[in-house]
């Protein structure tokens, strides 16, 4: 069990929040958020509200981590505000987007324990995905018990290479954006094609929940084989796929993930 300083409870500090919570993998958290502390925790025992900086870090002595999970347009005068009162071996997990480890160290300095994560908003049912990478000032056993907070959320993978956290973040960290439009264009097609809205929706949204579902229960199947076992030669599958598959569906999901991860790397300038 760990005692966590959290800075920032929005939709992924939350979702951190709750699911450490309810797993009890925690002692005591204490939270800092300009927009105060969700209803559900107001008066948990196990949860302290600190109004600013200076009140939230001088609890820094009894933590075990800090968890950094504020909007990174915050970043700067927030680790200016704490730097200074911090334990120089206190663990620091950030889930800022497109904050290096290097600009963390910038501030806090290259001996601090830094660990850079990327969750999706999955997290928030726990069923996420988040890639870590971490300083070499990381122990083993600080290690593993990050890789607990963060499997709270879902499934948890450790990189060694940090610069491939920008393809990261445009796959896994910006992908459910794209599973949702891929529900949306079915639904409009659908439509399209006689079917009432709510009925169109709710056929995609299935086809799309249960299709995860079987991959994830057929994982060692890779998905080109699941594809071709609903595809039947000259079928109906077989015509929809001679379209999505002429290369332009490819085509835009390459220039999709390029343009995220180009991003990425603009935001950790």
């Amino acid at each position: 069990m760990a005692a966590i300083g959290l800075a920032g409870c929005g939709k992924m500090g939350g979702a951190m929040l709750r699911a450490w919570l309810d797993s009890g993998l925690v002692t005591h958290v204490h939270v800092l958020d300009p927009n105060g502390l969700p209803a559900d925790y107001i008066s948990h025992p196990s949860v302290t509200y600190c109004a600013n900086e200076q009140t939230f870090v001088s609890f820094a002595s009894q933590w075990d981590w800090m968890v950094i999970a504020i909007k990174p347009q915050m970043m700067d005068d927030f680790c200016a505000a704490v730097k200074i009162n911090l334990p120089a071996n206190l663990g620091i997990l950030s889930i800022a987007a497109g904050r290096t480890i290097s600009s963390l160290q910038r501030h806090f300095g290259s001996m601090q324990p830094i660990i850079r994560a990327m969750p999706n908003t999955p997290a928030a049912i726990r069923r996420g995905m988040t890639v870590a990478v971490s300083s070499p000032h990381v122990t083993e056993d600080a290690r593993m018990q990050a890789d607990s907070l963060l499997a709270a959320l879902g499934k948890v993978e450790w990189i060694a290479d940090e610069g491939l956290m920008d393809a990261v973040t445009a796959v896994s960290g910006s992908g459910p954006a794209y599973v949702f439009y891929l529900i949306e264009t079915m639904t409009v097609a659908g439509i399209r094609a006689g079917l009432e809205p709510d009925f169109a929706l709710t056929l995609a949204r299935q086809t799309v929940l249960g299709s995860a579902a079987l991959a994830e229960d057929m994982h060692d199947v890779l998905p080109g084989i699941l594809r071709e076992n609903v595809t039947s030669p000259n079928g109906t599958t077989a015509a929809a796929l001679s379209v999505l598959m002429d290369g332009r569906f490819q085509e835009l999901m390459d220039h999709a993930i390029a343009a995220a991860a180009a991003r990425s790397r603009e935001l950790s300038q």
